[in-house]
């Protein structure tokens, strides 16, 4: 069946309806007026429709599983995509620990029935594939700040299975000329994923000052981390795909460092009455990775981008989103 040929440009996203996957969104919608933003999603997933609130009207929703490639498939068919998105993927670090076999197969298989589909059909979509700075595992000091040379040493199910997405990416794009391009993301600050530490003490402290939680419970204070606003790394990987190389890999993040337990002293100071902390043993990791500053310099050079956001609004772009959260959940 011959295809008409579209008046516009098709931007697909894997899991849209995701914390990270709902900014892209909005980003895309609100600033590129010659794309149409479709998304993979599943709707048993439990990732929030909410999320999506926003752009609902103006994008289109495939019901698809990347693990099953028949649906992955037809979702391609029809959004016949020019940039690809994949976000989807079992983010949660600590998680893997416990269901790693779920976290591998979810991962690994569905970026490769993703990939696989992209090359059934013979389409030739340029590909953002997130990876991340998890990567790496622990760094030694010599490695200080981490560039794209820097080996990879998984610490966590998790991060082996971005690896395996990171190789994957590099492979089809060796051997069949895919368009991918791979981006290392560091820590962000994003009110939409509760698991990340910073989200899961602003969401903590909002509970705290509603009187629906006494005190805030907290893991390994140690780790070290430069974080990015989460609105700055969507646009990141809008700007890979318009200007980065295929086949390439890119760090991309903030220029703020900060320990994690300074962090959580200045959500304290933010917050509208005195926080109690408690140190919980069940929320640290088996292995963690307590050292991640990037180096980006490549990916500013190659693509003249730069972060929008200081470290003062994000914190309240944080803090404001959660605490609304909170309020309508009541």
């Amino acid at each position: 069946m011959t295809k008409l040929k579209k008046s516009y440009k098709t931007a697909l996203i894997t899991g849209i309806s995701g914390s990270g996957g709902s900014f892209l969104a909005e980003y895309i919608v609100n600033t590129q007026k010659d794309f149409v933003v479709h998304g993979i999603c599943r709707w048993h997933s439990t990732a929030s429709q909410n999320n999506l609130t926003s752009v609902a009207d103006k994008i289109v929703l495939h019901e698809c599983d990347l693990n099953d490639f028949a649906s992955v498939l037809e979702a391609l068919d029809k959004s016949q995509p020019n940039y690809i998105f994949h976000l989807a993927s079992h983010a949660n670090v600590q998680a893997s620990f416990t269901t790693p076999a779920s976290v591998m197969q979810n991962n690994i298989m569905g970026t490769l029935n993703l990939f696989e589909a992209v090359r059934y059909l013979k389409i030739r979509p340029t590909i953002q594939l997130c990876s991340t700075s998890e990567v790496y595992g622990q760094v030694e000091l010599e490695n200080i700040p981490i560039d794209e040379n820097c080996p990879m040493k998984p610490s966590s199910p998790y991060a082996v299975s971005k690896v395996a997405q990171d190789l994957l990416g590099y492979t089809y794009f060796l051997s069949y000329g895919m368009r991918i391009i791979r981006t290392r993301m560091f820590s962000y600050l994003n009110p939409r994923r509760f698991d990340l530490f910073a989200t899961s003490f602003a969401m903590q402290i909002a509970k705290i000052e509603l009187g629906l939680q006494s005190e805030l419970r907290h893991g390994n204070l140690d780790s070290i981390r430069t974080l990015i606003d989460v609105r700055d790394a969507m646009e990141s990987y809008w700007v890979a795909t318009e200007k980065g190389k295929p086949g390439e890999a890119y760090n991309i993040g903030g220029n703020k460092t900060v320990r994690v337990g300074e962090f959580l002293e200045i959500l304290k100071e933010k917050a509208y009455c005195p926080i109690k902390t408690f140190e919980d043993p069940a929320l640290f990791r088996p292995v963690d990775v307590t050292l991640q500053i990037p180096d980006i310099s490549k990916f500013e050079k190659e693509t003249g981008w730069s972060p929008r956001y200081n470290f003062e609004q994000s914190v309240e772009h944080l803090l404001n989103n959660v605490r609304q959260t909170v309020k309508s959940s009541i």
